[in-house]
């Protein structure tokens, strides 16, 4: 496992790089410091860069939230997000288990992540005991935990509904703390003996997608960058890319560091090893 400082130690390695956003740009709210400056660098060197996200909403909403941080669109290249590839499998139905949804979903998550709805022809309901499936993106108020969807979770299982889980992860950081994604309330619909289908990292399809967005057949030549060990790495080694760890990420704390500090090599392998993870490199954070 190689020690980075800095990308531009192996910019002469990749030809291009797919990026995480929350933990490895910002934090949700905020861009992390230095991060315009190291896609300015990529820029300059030539190095390719798409933007992989868990995010359940559609892709050019995280354009306009990352423009907000001061991320300018002409700074990296395109954007996939996993309500992106959740609204796609909804619209198309190519796949055998969304064929068979139906057109009426009950929505566990915010406002904002109605997006992955528009333009399916799918009607938003408000009542459990009318629909034909579940829409998870999360909680909607960032202080609800798992349990906060319990009877609800427990209504859909009695009626047997299929779960969309439109963002795998189970935890992010948010300014600098935890806050609960729609993973683990998918997680949680799978205990009480729920199905639930999950579309985004670390599924290795998102990863071949991003890989032939990015135009490079070479796929030595790519590597995945990003905070979870459960996701982003994960979703690297099941797809034959190499994976560089962002410890400054999620796992900041368990690491004992925070977001641009140094982890101990040592303790990071360990952690990793937990995980059943094999990182190619660890980094302390997006920068040159």
């Amino acid at each position: 496992m190689k020690v980075l400082q800095g990308l531009s130690e192996i910019t002469d390695e990749f030809d291009g790089f797919i990026l995480d956003l929350w933990g490895l740009i910002h934090d949700g709210v905020t861009a992390y410091p230095g991060v315009v400056d190291t896609f300015k660098s990529l820029a300059i060197d030539g190095t390719k860069t798409i933007l992989l996200s868990n995010a359940p909403r559609r892709s050019r909403l995280l354009v306009d939230g990352m423009t907000a941080m001061g991320i300018a669109p002409d700074l990296y290249g395109d954007v996939f997000s996993s309500g992106e590839a959740t609204w796609q499998e909804l619209s198309s139905r190519a796949d055998s288990f969304f064929a068979g949804l139906g057109q009426s979903a009950y929505h566990i998550g915010p406002e904002r992540d109605v997006s992955v709805l528009e333009e399916t022809g799918i009607q938003r309901i408000q009542d459990i005991g009318a629909a034909d499936f579940v829409l998870n993106t999360g909680p909607v108020e960032l202080d609800h935990s798992v349990d906060t969807y319990e009877q609800i979770l427990v209504q859909a299982r009695a009626r047997d509904l299929p779960m969309v889980c439109a963002n795998p992860d189970e935890v992010v950081m948010r300014e600098g703390r935890r806050v609960v994604c729609a993973g683990a309330i998918a997680r949680r619909y799978e205990t009480l003996g729920g199905q639930a289908v999950y579309r985004g990292k670390p599924d290795p399809a998102v990863y071949h997608l991003a890989a032939a967005r990015l135009g490079i057949e070479d796929h030595s030549r790519i590597a995945v960058i990003g905070d979870a060990l459960e996701t982003d790495v994960a979703g690297a080694n099941e797809s034959g890319l190499k994976a560089i760890w962002c410890t400054g990420g999620i796992h900041a704390e368990a690491l004992g560091v925070s977001y641009g500090q140094d982890a101990d090599p040592k303790r990071a392998a360990a952690l990793a090893k937990e995980y059943g993870r094999g990182p190619w490199a660890i980094i302390p954070g997006f920068r040159w």
